[in-house]
């Protein structure tokens, strides 16, 4: 008792406001646990079920859903309606935040859940009008095809349904204080026209094209256009001028570098005696990926591939029978018209002399947190009014948009009569469907076929030179003169080299006698292809997968001896002469731990900056697209020994080889220090795939859990990596895919970064490393193991 006195008194009394701060200081921390517990079990809640039993009303029979190692479902069902519908609720329960958004997006609705910072891109779409074409659209639509995108819709909304019963939505939908809406067949098809939006038209280049030739003198502007035109345009002298920059500043442009590689070889030079085929979308690189991997079986359908997450069927991949694949043909199938408005009254336009009433679209904007806004649409013979989209001012002058893409179309008619194609006069048959966007085809069969079809709605030009520049849309005989004949597409089968390979590059010679495309991909892919297709035999699945990882720069090889030679070597820095000395020495592989690349890139960017940068503003850079292939033709025009006003004003070759490399010196070293050597390419070339949420701080830890990796590859390469803002990966093969015909059964993969959108999936980032390195999954039509679901009808 004493010592507990003793204790007592001696003891330091604790002050009031410590013994309260402490308890308050408890106090938060349990409840911070609280929270986080509460938290992290609310987020294992919203975890998709895959395995064991759930109940779906709209079910016939019993469907099974297994889902293999890289989280792949495999849907087998009794029908056709029940495959759909359990398609829809699978694809919801792995990306239906994913979903939401890709319509939204496409919908122009985004405003309605982010609030004021999207409403010049919602004003964008619902001028371009996707929604509405989407609409337009339906009716073409057979009984059987809509009964498959309403049983899939049904899937997703079942999906839906439970998932907000039972307090399971992905955990975005509670971060951003959001209901997902209910899935229609319209929104399916608005998601699939967005993927035509996406792969483009050119018209961001008759725009750029028409800035050129009001801003500089004919030669000078010329020089820029992908192709030299044979006869002056008239039209700048027929109308007032359109402000390029100011009209266009925030329309939303696809990424100059979507494409694609595909290639199939005849089992002639195969080793296994059967055909080879491979195919690599070059797309947006981000979290979730762009592609969704699934295997359908049913009585009518056993096929296995990918597809657009929110769309029913197998766009890319194979059954048991065929393998396909593609890339983007890029044919000018968007036509940018001039027209006169008149002064009298603004909805009216001069079309043969004769004032037309425009189409007026009511588009109200909901924007969160903020007045509704009255929007609206104008709408010409040829299309919406692009030109005044961010502004409505009811100019004299506008442009307005022609696009195939906005026409009535029936891609996923197609992908269903191609996913049960067993040959090829089947496919082809199914392609005539296929009309937005123009895709190149390569195809494979068991059989031993091999074949390929430049397929979709391309536009006739009286002269093709009409097809760099706005036309005139008071004019008869500036419009399209119909489509070229489907029959009369570029097409070949079984071919004499044994192989067809496309790469964005031309697919037609001079001969061909309709006008395709003035915009072509840079030639290095393709013919790297090429390369190291030419007199091969005995190719196996191995070497397309080898192939598909390869990074030898034929662009380098061409240009970079001639830029050496034209650099001055005078009063070079320390830094330079080792940068000089690495350049001579290189291989010409865009390899992550090799510094030459980085010169390389950058040193072309620099010269690019060096010609362009004083007299192109920035906002018009933006609608260069090309930019790449027209500086190629500058360069390749000075080594022929002709002249480039260009290169010329801007001080001669040497002194934009000089200029541009002193300049991408100093730059490197004030990002990466003065020991050149220790510079490398994957310093300046990370990807990352990164979540949209994850811009959001402290998200970034949970969506993007993975360091940003160091990768080989570039835009020029065959393995494609283009970069963006601080040298991360954005752009590349968004999915890999290689079939061997002589186990059609069989299909080798990678979807990076994974299969699931949820972070807490094992499926959510597991395949990041296997893109960066190469390394395919394997998957089959035939039975597998994994975890098993049974979906069973509601009682």
């Amino acid at each position: 008792m004493e010592t507990a006195k003793e204790f007592e008194v001696h003891s330091p009394k604790r002050k009031p406001w410590k013994k309260y701060a402490l308890i308050s200081v408890g106090i938060v921390v349990l409840l911070i646990a609280i929270a986080l517990i509460f938290v992290n079990v609310y987020i294992n809640r919203s975890l998709p079920h895959v395995q064991g039993e759930v109940e779906i009303s709209g079910l016939e029979e019993q469907v099974t859903v297994l889902r293999d190692d890289q989280g792949v479902p495999h849907i087998k069902a009794e029908n056709a309606h029940d495959l759909f519908l359990a398609q829809g609720y699978v694809q919801a329960q792995d990306r239906l935040f994913q979903m939401e958004l890709a319509k939204r997006q496409a919908s122009g609705t985004l405003s309605e859940v982010v609030g004021e910072a999207t409403v010049d891109q919602d004003k964008y779409f619902r001028t371009l009008g996707l929604r509405r074409a989407a609409e337009a659209s339906l009716t073409s639509y057979s009984d059987e095809s809509m009964d498959a995108l309403e049983a899939f819709s049904d899937g997703v909304n079942a999906y839906i349904n439970d998932a907000s019963t039972n307090h399971r939505l992905p955990p975005e939908f509670a971060l951003m204080g959001i209901e997902p809406e209910a899935w229609e067949p319209v929104d399916s098809l608005t998601v699939g026209k967005y993927m035509a939006f996406d792969l483009g038209g050119h018209w961001e280049r008759q725009a750029f094209n028409y800035y050129l030739l009001s801003e500089f003198n004919e030669e000078k502007a010329y020089e820029l256009f992908p192709t030299y035109p044979e006869k002056a345009p008239t039209i700048l002298g027929d109308v007032g001028k359109v402000d390029v920059a100011s009209s266009f500043k925030d329309a939303v442009i696809p990424h100059a570098f979507n494409g694609s590689n595909n290639w199939v070889v005849s089992g002639e030079r195969t080793s296994s005696g059967a055909p080879l085929l491979a195919d690599d979308p070059h797309l947006g690189l981000a979290t979730p990926s762009i592609w969704y991997q699934m295997h359908l079986q049913s009585p009518e359908y056993n096929v296995s591939g990918v597809i657009f997450a929110g769309i029913p069927g197998i766009i890319l991949g194979h059954n048991s029978d065929i393998s396909w694949g593609v890339t983007n043909v890029g044919p000018d199938v968007q036509q940018l018209y001039l027209e006169k408005r008149n002064p009298d009254n603004p909805d009216e336009f001069l079309y043969e002399e004769e004032w037309e009433e425009a189409t007026i679209h009511k588009e109200p904007i909901k924007v969160k947190d903020a007045d509704t806004i009255d929007y609206e649409v104008t709408e010409t013979r040829h299309g919406p009014i692009v030109s005044e989209f961010a502004e409505q001012s009811g100019k004299d002058t506008s442009m307005s948009l022609r696009w195939t893409a906005l026409d009535p179309t029936t891609e996923l008619e197609a992908i269903l009569e191609i996913n049960r194609s067993t040959n090829w006069n089947q496919f082809e048959k199914g392609l005539e469907k296929f009309l937005a966007p123009a895709q190149n085809f390569v195809f494979a069969s068991n059989d031993g076929t091999i074949a390929y079809k430049a397929n979709g709605q391309i536009p006739i030009y009286d002269n093709p030179d009409d097809a760099l520049l706005p036309m005139r849309g008071w004019k008869e005989e500036d419009e399209w003169k119909g489509y070229i004949p489907f029959d009369e597409l570029p097409s070949i089968v079984n071919p004499e080299e044994g192989f067809v390979a496309t790469a964005n590059n031309k697919v037609v010679g001079g001969d061909y006698p309709y006008h395709i495309s003035h915009n072509w991909a840079q030639p290095y892919r393709y013919e790297r292809i090429v390369q190291l297709l030419e007199g091969k035999e005995n190719l196996k699945v191995e070497d397309f997968q080898e192939m598909q990882m390869d990074v030898h720069n034929l662009q380098a090889e061409e240009f970079l001896p001639f830029m050496l030679s034209h650099l001055s070597r005078e009063n070079l820095s320390h830094q330079e002469e080792e940068a000089v000395s690495l350049l001579e020495g290189w291989n010409y592989e865009d390899d992550k731990d090799l510094t030459q690349p980085l010169l390389f890139h950058a040193w072309i960017s620099s010269i690019q900056e060096v010609l362009y940068q004083s007299s192109i503003p920035e906002e018009m850079r933006g609608l260069f697209h090309g930019s790449g292939q027209t500086t190629d033709e500058l360069l390749r025009d000075v080594r022929e020994g002709e002249d480039s006003v260009w290169i010329t004003e801007a001080g001669g070759i040497e002194q934009v080889m000089t200029t541009s490399f002193n300049r991408m010196i100093s730059e490197r070293v004030e990002e990466l220090g003065e020991d050149v050597e220790r510079w490398t390419w994957g310093d300046a070339h990370a990807v990352a795939f990164t979540h949209p949420l994850s811009s959001i701080g402290f998200l970034e830890r949970f969506y993007n859990p993975e360091e940003p990796k160091p990768v080989s590859g570039s835009r020029v390469t065959v393995r494609a990596a283009g970069y963006g803002e601080y040298g991360i990966v954005d752009h590349g093969a968004s999915w890999r895919f290689v079939s061997d015909l002589s186990k059609p059964s069989l299909g080798h993969h990678i979807v990076g970064p994974g299969q699931s959108g949820h972070f807490r999936s094992a499926w959510y980032h597991d395949q990041f490393d296997d893109w960066v390195e190469g390394t395919y999954h394997e998957t089959s039509l035939q039975e597998t193991s994994g975890q098993e679901l049974m979906l069973t009808p509601a009682e």
